[in-house]
């Protein structure tokens, strides 16, 4: 057994903390003394001590901590996921605060920005054929999507402030080369064709994935050049290899997946990467996947896979046919 001090110095709070913490049943410790009210602990609570004092760290408020320290491990993590949800917004809205105070509009370096653009605008199309810049005071984000697929691309900004500008996809790319000559572009109406026009909720999407349940990593331009020019580009992942028709790449990939996806949206957003390799994390077989630089892990492209029909021999079931 281990008397309070001592279980505080393993656990990492306060002696005053373990006392409220079996005030509310979060923490009850395994004997008091009856004749000195004193607390003893076991070894074994240690482990429940330190989740507790993380989650506390994280700001989770206490009403909640039980039902993860308790709770079934479904419920745990929704409640962490809806806490991680709230604590972006929460950032969000007092980075913008901040943003708004300092003086100054927002500044990014111009060949930063150029290279967002040539990365980001091919994955507008119409109805949407615009680019969102938008900035939160941390980091400015260019954005654009077709439905199909979307693209982002992070930046640090030279000077922080807010502001959320809606740009023509094309006159942007034309502005491209432009930018990429000046040390910083000041976002505003002056330097950007601004439009009229609302953007998708695109942070809502990126919130809603699903985590990864493979990731592979692979020459970017020969998974490039592997794509079929029509139909369904399959991929079949196994260990250490990823199969694009009849071509065998090597790669760094674990279980067996076998997905679908339409080689001219995956082209373009294997096109729009930098640097040798590509990480590519897919959900499931008709779970949206991530396409990410893994040289650059600012700059992610989502993209919709298709329904294969048939299974190719020694590979996964094919899914049921579906639309992108």
């Amino acid at each position: 057994m281990l008397t309070i001090s001592a279980f505080a110095r393993l656990a990492g709070l306060t002696p005053s903390a373990l006392r409220f913490y079996d005030d509310c049943g979060v923490l009850t410790p395994a004997r008091v003394d009856e004749a000195t009210g004193y607390r003893y602990y076991r070894e074994d609570q240690v482990e429940r001590a330190v989740r507790l004092r993380e989650l506390r760290a994280a700001g989770l408020p206490l009403a909640q901590v039980t039902t993860v320290l308790d709770g079934p491990s479904t419920e745990a993590r929704a409640v962490l996921e809806a806490h991680r949800r709230r604590l972006r917004e929460d950032f969000r809205a007092a980075s913008a605060a901040v943003g708004r105070l300092l003086p100054g509009p927002v500044r990014v370096a111009g060949l930063d920005l150029a290279s967002a653009i040539r990365q980001v605008a091919p994955a507008a199309g119409a109805p949407l054929d615009f680019v969102l810049i938008e900035a939160d005071g941390d980091e400015v984000r260019v954005v654009a999507t077709d439905r199909y697929r979307l693209a982002l691309r992070v930046l640090q900004p030279v000077h922080g402030g807010t502001g959320r500008f809606v740009v023509s996809a094309g006159e942007l790319a034309a502005l491209g080369p432009r930018l990429a000559r000046q040390d910083e572009v000041t976002l505003d109406g002056t330097t950007l064709p601004l439009l009229d026009q609302d953007f998708p909720d695109y942070r809502a999407v990126l919130d809603a994935l699903p985590v990864p349940a493979q990731r592979v990593v692979v020459d970017r331009v020969a998974l490039r050049d592997a794509l079929p020019a029509d139909g369904p580009a399959e991929l079949v992942l196994g260990p250490d290899r990823l199969a694009v028709g009849g071509t065998v790449l090597p790669a760094v990939c674990g279980d067996e997946l076998r997905i679908g996806f339409d080689p001219a949206v995956l082209g373009a957003a294997l096109e729009s990467g930098v640097g040798p390799d590509v990480l590519l994390e897919f959900a499931g077989p008709l779970q949206v996947a991530r396409v990410r630089s893994a040289d650059q892990g600012s700059f992610t492209t989502l993209v919709m896979p298709v329904a294969l029909r048939t299974a190719a021999p020694g590979s996964p079931t094919a899914a049921p046919p579906a639309g992108r």
